[in-house]
């Protein structure tokens, strides 16, 4: 067809309905039909990234390969459809905000009043096209944030309804809403819908598609009622339904016609011309394995953030793993600041094994180090990932070599055993935002490593998020004593990856594997500790 197309995905009556995943659905199914594809997320919270957010107020932070920190529904566009998202993939209204207030100290408005319209929206149209105008792809993918009503989405509503304007044909608008089940009336009520969708056409923008969701199935009347209330195609009006897991919602959206409803929608007359893939039969494949796994791996999360999604990428990335190992992962959380000596072993018992989670701040370290030991100790399978990998260099520090104050400077700045310590051009910061060493770094793996074999390969590339560093100081004696560094920056010679050769497997990560896992891609690592959790359940 020539030109990119533009879909915009926004969302009504309440939030966390699934734009994210009904925006990484389409994306996968377009990519099923031979499509170039990406996806992009702009958030209308102030903050320039969610960088500093705690995990607790926003759930996960996730980081893209050129080390952007942004929101979390990136992490399900890339599991969803293999893309490696970018900064450009990634915006706030703080963000915005911040590029064209700069604009205007360094003079480049002329001297002009700057104003919303046309200044702000501006640079979010542009923001919007130019990942349409540098790559070659077929379509664009665009959720925004919130719901519709919010007073800070308005002005991404505006360039939005610009833009429609703008491109004509090249650009549609697919809404999301909910159709809640009243008991009481004993029948799904339309009304949110409706008044979702005439708040969005206030604003001039006129929905080429609404997505519902709803518990129960939807009525041929009910979806006509729709159609007609909100001006859209009867064929137009789609059901999400409740999944068991979200990525049966590619094979249900599929067959509710999305991805057809699409194409007729930007101009593709004839949906069959463009048949689906081989990806599709694997995904296919993937979800069977998913849903007719009957055993349960229970993996314990030693960690200080009780929340759903603060580990979000961690949780899908086993998610996947098990479905191909035919297990079930099920994550149980452990409270680290709730552990001691004296409850360990009852805190983490009834586990297959477990995750050492990343993390920040002092809060719960000294449990995570009293499990770190209880896990070694006892030969437990175990992964510590980015903070999980130096509990375990400063618990192998203080049990092994015998430096009982051995600590981290992140928690103990007057340490006179810094294992973990900050890189040299990290101390002295004034502002803490995207200051981290983030996104991709190479790692050359040690030969006749575990984690060597694992990956099956020499040179790696994985993406970090965090400020501290393994001592490199310690190093010699911690592999003279069983703790080996077998993964390390070739250019900083960092260390990346510890592991205890005489354990089962314990191994320790500064990079975030998680990251880099999708459903038709799973990460090796997560790969690799499912199937020793398996393989130790058929003893």
């Amino acid at each position: 067809m020539g030109k990119t197309k533009y879909i915009f995905v926004t969302g009504g009556v309440a939030s966390s309905l699934g734009k994210g995943v009904i925006a990484s659905t389409l994306g996968r199914l377009l990519q099923n039909r031979g499509f170039k594809i990406t996806i992009q997320k702009f958030d209308p919270y102030i903050n320039v990234d969610p960088g500093t957010l705690n995990p607790n107020e926003h759930g996960e932070c996730y980081v893209t390969i050129d080390g952007y920190e942004c929101d979390l529904d990136l992490g399900h566009y890339e599991r969803f459809t293999d893309i490696q998202t970018t900064r450009d993939n990634s915006y706030t209204t703080g963000r915005i905000y911040r590029d064209v207030i700069d604009k205007e100290r360094r003079g480049e408005y002329g001297g002009k009043t700057v104003q919303v319209v046309p200044h702000i929206t501006n640079a979010i149209k542009e923001k919007m096209l130019k990942n349409g105008k540098e790559k070659d792809l077929d379509f664009v993918i665009t959720e925004i944030g919130g719901t519709v009503g919010d007073i800070e989405s308005l002005p991404f509503l505006e360039a939005i309804r610009q833009l429609k304007w703008d491109l004509g044909e090249n650009a549609i608008v697919i809404h999301l809403a909910y159709v809640p089940y009243i008991a009481a009336a004993g029948e799904l009520k339309t009304k949110p819908t409706q008044h979702s969708v005439k708040t969005l056409q206030s604003y001039g923008i006129q929905p080429d598609c609404i997505v519902l969701r709803a518990e129960k199935e939807l009525s041929e009347n009910l979806r006509r009622k729709v159609a007609s209330f909100c001006n859209v195609r009867p064929d137009c009006v789609l059901h999400s339904p409740d999944v068991p897991s979200i990525y049966a919602l590619p094979i249900k959206m599929h067959e509710e016609g999305l991805d057809r409803v699409v194409l007729s929608l930007c101009g593709y007359e004839n949906a069959d011309h463009y048949p689906t893939t081989s990806a599709y039969e694997d995904w296919c494949k993937f979800v069977e394995l998913r849903y007719s796994s009957t055993k349960e791996l229970h993996i314990g999360f030693i960690g200080k953030y009780n929340l759903q999604d603060a580990y979000k990428s961690i949780t899908e990335s086993l998610l996947i793993a098990s479905a191909y190992c035919q297990h079930k992962s099920k994550c149980h959380f452990i409270d680290a600041e709730k552990i001691t000596e004296d409850n360990v072993s009852e805190m983490l018992k009834g586990m297959d094994g477990y995750i050492i989670c990343p993390g920040f701040g002092d809060r719960g370290i000294e449990g995570k180090i009293i499990a770190a030991k209880y896990c070694r100790e006892n030969n437990l399978t175990t992964l510590g990932i980015c903070l999980g990998m130096q509990i375990m260099a400063i618990e192998f520090a203080r049990n092994v070599l015998g430096y009982k104050d051995a600590n981290s400077t992140e928690f103990a700045p007057q340490t006179t055993h810094p294992v973990i310590d900050m890189m040299e051009e990290q101390k002295n910061l004034v502002y803490l935002g995207n200051t981290m060493r983030l996104g991709g770094y190479d790692c050359v793996l040690r030969k006749g490593s575990r984690v060597y074999n694992i990956y099956n390969q020499e040179n790696i590339v994985e993406r970090h998020r965090h400020r501290y560093e393994l001592n490199s100081s310690f190093i010699e004696e911690m592999e003279k004593a069983g703790m080996i560094c077998c993964g390390k920056n070739p250019e900083s010679n960092l260390t990346e990856i510890v592991e205890v050769p005489s354990c089962n497997f314990y191994l320790g990560t500064q990079f975030h594997p998680e990251y880099s896992s999708t459903v038709l891609k799973p990460h090796p690592l997560f790969l690799a500790f499912c199937q020793k959790l398996a393989k130790s359940q058929s003893f």
